[in-house]
């Protein structure tokens, strides 16, 4: 019978000729990740000596970014190019002795075969998930080299009917497989056997519970043997449930036939100093965090996440958004990779009831829009719908996109990222967009993707502004946001950009190097911004109430508004012992006066109380306020120079401004054939965002430089 022995702790690990003694999970980016734009990406080595084990033997690797080679006693045994994905080899023919030395190379250089290369957020090195010896496995055993978790496959219906897919390694001469379904409980409900030469069984449960999301995420479990001459020779056990998802462009997402609005936060798996080096500990505290703001369902951006969050969110009844980080850049020679990539996305996570949808890309346009690129992206459609006839197929779009765009049309269901509020314009802008996206596209099923605004929890304003990164902006950027959302029903569901501020080593803007402050907790996760608490007021049944500016301690005397979140339907604010009573919904605006020196602050409804002090003072706090840096976010994230011609046109220019432009017009129409009118919505959408991704190389350096040499010869009209 098989037998799993993790192999995490004391391996020899050396870097640029620095050798040292580390356990796993493991990445050399920890801090230079969350804080250097110029973080090391290159080639590393893990070596730890093993001995000799019975039966076959199968190394098993979790999570290795990017470029993986695995070597026995000096032999190369083979290499793998996903850097979010499990991985195996057989190491059996190799192991010749009592005591070999496996090494293992990791690479997270930049590769133009390989996705991602430019994005926004640290492709952190190394062997940074669980790495296992799989052994004492008998001649015929369910497979372990098809890219799949098992070699099972359980695709169940509401019915009760449910359908194994099975593979095996070795000969299924005299071998039975054997499957039983068991209840939560323990209870057997329903057995069946097949010859091991046969692919699909057919087992039913009758009156099944359904897996209900949040409701009752209700799991069954799937035991199924290999048995040969009456013994058992091997065994998997996996967990499923039954439920079905369908979607309608007016009415929204069902889940088991009733109307659920998806209420989704993203995630990116990395933690201050940890980089994406994270146990099973680090996985369920982030679940934790994400069920008390009362969420329903994830996207798990922009890569395959470790299965044991996939298994958390089963348990939890979190349905999964899970995509594949083919983003930003789209190229034809990347396309082998990608296909891997999707591939083993798939068959690794088929089994998980969490998971509603595949995504296939993500803002794949950001850059100049490669001939092949709706052919690629229509292949990885086709491939996740033959993989996968279940589940319905997915993309996330960024604003500048077309709402007629081909890319549009390719998947199932379809998501937009916008930042309106933010990069561009103001967050009202989000309601006529997506208006007048139904009203182009009524028969997409569409939600928003990615929405979100920057806050360090050290910044305050009394009179937020967009591009201060104070948490009172980000709070009323998300309050018109929710608004938004929650007027049109046939807007299935959003996904807030971020849960979590995660590392972005090329980013340095509100003060803080190599993060994306979005989140609505710290990248530490001991900080819920006032955001937090106001999506906790529209998400959660736990009663509470929550002042805001907690951190906003030094304040302007005077009458000024006094704001509270809360769920409850009545809120009580006592200022220095002042009573004040609101009802309302979820959004309390108080006024009262703020005298000079400690002024306290209490919000209750009965029992559930928050309360916080703050100093009244005509003098302004430096701390809260980036000062002469406060458009940081420009000049240092999009890292296009001020030092221009005002009077010319540059990369710091909108696109209508460039595109707009006679002298550009001219150009367009000799290389064309003909002149171009841009939209007002996209006319008014900064370059710098994009140039920034183009910038992040040498030769993207100096491409940026001579377009900004050439714009500088024209004059603006």
């Amino acid at each position: 019978m098989r037998k799993k022995i993790c192999i995490n702790d004391g391996w020899s690990f050396t870097k640029q000729g620095v050798t040292e003694t580390v356990n796993l999970p493991h990445t050399w980016n920890a801090v230079d990740g969350q804080s250097d734009k110029n973080y090391y990406r290159g080639k590393c080595s893990y070596k730890k000596t093993v001995g000799q084990y019975d039966g076959e033997v199968i190394l098993e690797i979790n999570g290795a970014n990017t470029r993986c080679e695995v070597f026995i006693n000096g032999v190369s045994v083979g290499e793998h190019t996903n850097g979010y994905s499990t991985f195996r080899f057989d190491i059996t023919p190799f192991l010749n002795k009592e005591s070999n030395e496996l090494e293992i190379t990791v690479d997270n250089s930049s590769d133009p075969l390989l996705y991602p290369q430019v994005a926004d957020f640290t492709f952190y090195g190394g062997l940074y998930r669980d790495v296992n010896i799989i052994c004492e496995l008998s001649e015929t055993h369910y497979s372990l080299l098809d890219k799949s978790k098992n070699g099972v496959y359980i695709t169940p219906r509401i019915n009760g009917d449910v359908y194994i897919k099975s593979f095996i390694d070795g000969s299924a001469q005299g071998v039975t497989k054997e499957f039983e379904i068991s209840d939560k409980d323990g209870k057997s409900v329903a057995k069946g056997s097949i010859n091991a030469s046969q692919c699909v069984a057919k087992l039913h449960v009758d009156n099944p519970v359904l897996w209900n999301g949040v409701e009752n995420p209700y799991l069954y479990t799937l035991t199924a043997r290999l048995k040969k001459d009456n013994k058992v020779i091997d065994e998997v056990v996996d967990s499923f449930g039954f439920r079905e998802f369908s979607f309608d462009a007016e009415k929204g997402f069902f889940l088991n036939g009733k109307h659920l609005k998806l209420k989704g936060v993203s995630r990116h798996q990395d933690r201050e100093f940890m980089g994406n080096a994270l146990t099973e500990k680090e996985h369920k505290e982030d679940i934790k965090i994400i069920c008390e703001v009362g969420a329903n369902s994830i996207r798990l951006a922009h890569y395959q996440h470790d299965e044991k969050f996939y298994a958390e969110c089963d348990a939890k009844g979190l349905l999964v958004w899970a995509e594949i980080p083919v983003i930003s850049n789209f190229a034809k020679k990347k396309q082998p990779q990608a296909r891997i990539m999707l591939e083993e996305l798939i068959r690794q996570n088929y089994n998980h009831p969490c998971i509603f949808c595949w995504g296939v890309e993500n803002e794949i346009s950001i850059a100049s829009p490669s001939p092949s690129l709706y052919k690629g992206i229509k292949e990885l459609n086709d491939i996740a719908k033959k993989l996968d006839e279940t589940r319905p197929t997915t993309c996330a779009q960024l604003t500048f996109s077309s709402i007629t765009s081909k890319l549009n049309y390719i998947t199932d269901i379809l998501g937009y990222n916008h930042y309106f509020g933010w990069y561009v314009q103001t967050p009202d802008q989000v309601n006529d967009w997506l208006d007048n996206f139904h009203k182009v596209n009524p028969q997409i099923k569409l939600c928003l993707s990615e929405y979100g605004a920057e806050a360090v929890t050290t910044l305050h304003s009394a009179n937020p502004v967009q591009g201060d990164y104070s948490e009172e902006y980000q709070a009323v950027f998300h309050e018109k946001y929710l608004k938004a959302i929650n007027e049109r029903d046939w807007l299935w569901g959003s996904y807030v950009w971020n849960m979590f501020d995660f590392g972005s080593a090329i980013r340095n803007e509100g003060g803080v190097k190599g993060r994306n402050n979005k989140g609505l907790v710290t990248i530490d996760r001991k900080t819920r911004k006032d955001s937090f608490w106001l999506y906790k007021a529209y998400w959660s049944d736990e009663k509470f109430v929550h002042i805001t500016g907690e951190r906003f301690v030094d304040r302007p005397l005077g009458e000024q508004e006094i704001k509270v979140y809360s769920n409850c339907d009545k809120v009580k604010l006592t200022v220095n012992g002042k009573e004040q009573v609101l009802e309302g919904d979820k959004i309390f605006k108080f006024t009262a006066e703020i005298k000079e020196g400690e002024n306290t602050i209490k919000a209750n409804c009965g029992r559930i109380k928050h309360e916080i002090k703050v100093n009244g003072t005509n003098e302004e706090n430096p701390a809260y306020s980036l000062g002469e840096n406060n458009d940081s976010f420009v000049r240092n994230w999009f890292e296009v120079s001020d030092t221009v011609d005002g009077e010319r046109l540059s990369l710091n220019d909108n696109l209508g401004t460039i595109l707009n432009n006679k002298e550009i017009q001219k150009v367009m129409k000799s290389q064309a054939g003909r002149t171009f009118t841009v939209p007002e919505i996209i006319g008014k959408i900064p370059l710098k965002p994009f140039v920034s991704l183009i910038a992040k190389t040498t030769k993207g350096k100096e491409l940026t430089d001579l377009a900004n040499q050439y714009l500088q010869s024209i004059r603006k009209e």
